[in-house]
């Protein structure tokens, strides 16, 4: 008795299948992420486009390119000083805001005078490494992909989706951490 309690056991555990996987009814393919990726290389080649005709307009103008994707150029240049803005320095500093057609869309009186503690607080990203660049004193006009500027969320208010944007900024001080 005791052996066909075992030998029925023993089939009756040996014999149950574990649960099969389910999978999924539609698999992705990754093709809407594709899509969106070649979107934004032929974004950033029309814009990369527009900025190289500006500046091929412009022979007359030292335009710099920067590490971080945008182009720039001194209006005012501070030689002796070698003070730039490095994490928790306060700059205070003027800006205004035009597309690139060169149509303003956000005056300096308009921002009015800004004051920004590096790395600490929201800013566009191309502003925001543009300052990491200048000297009290200076200023620095920059050409922003939107990538680097509002991207496709814009401003929510002048600024449109996707607008790259000529900003002209001076730098009137920037206070060490230390002092602030």
């Amino acid at each position: 008795m005791k052996y066909l309690v075992l030998i029925l056991l023993f089939t009756a555990v040996s014999g149950c299948k574990s649960p099969e996987a389910r999978y999924p009814v539609s698999q992705r393919t990754g093709s809407f992420i594709k899509k969106s990726a070649e979107r934004n290389i032929q974004l950033n080649e029309r814009e990369e486009a527009l900025i190289n005709n500006i500046m091929d307009s412009q022979p007359e103008i030292d335009f710099i390119p920067s590490e971080n994707g945008f182009w720039y150029y001194y209006n005012i240049k501070i030689e002796n000083d070698s003070l730039t803005p490095g994490f928790g320095d306060l700059v205070n500093y003027n800006y205004d805001v035009k597309d690139l057609r060169g149509q303003l869309i956000y005056s300096k009186d308009e921002v009015n005078t800004q004051n920004y503690t590096m790395d600490k607080e929201e800013l566009f990203t191309g502003l925001r490494e543009g300052l990491k660049l200048m000297k009290a004193g200076e200023t620095v006009t920059f050409l922003f992909p939107s990538q680097m500027a509002y991207g496709y969320y814009g401003d929510e208010n002048r600024i449109g989706t996707n607008v790259p944007l000529i900003c002209r900024v001076t730098v009137n001080s920037i206070t060490p951490k230390d002092s602030n």
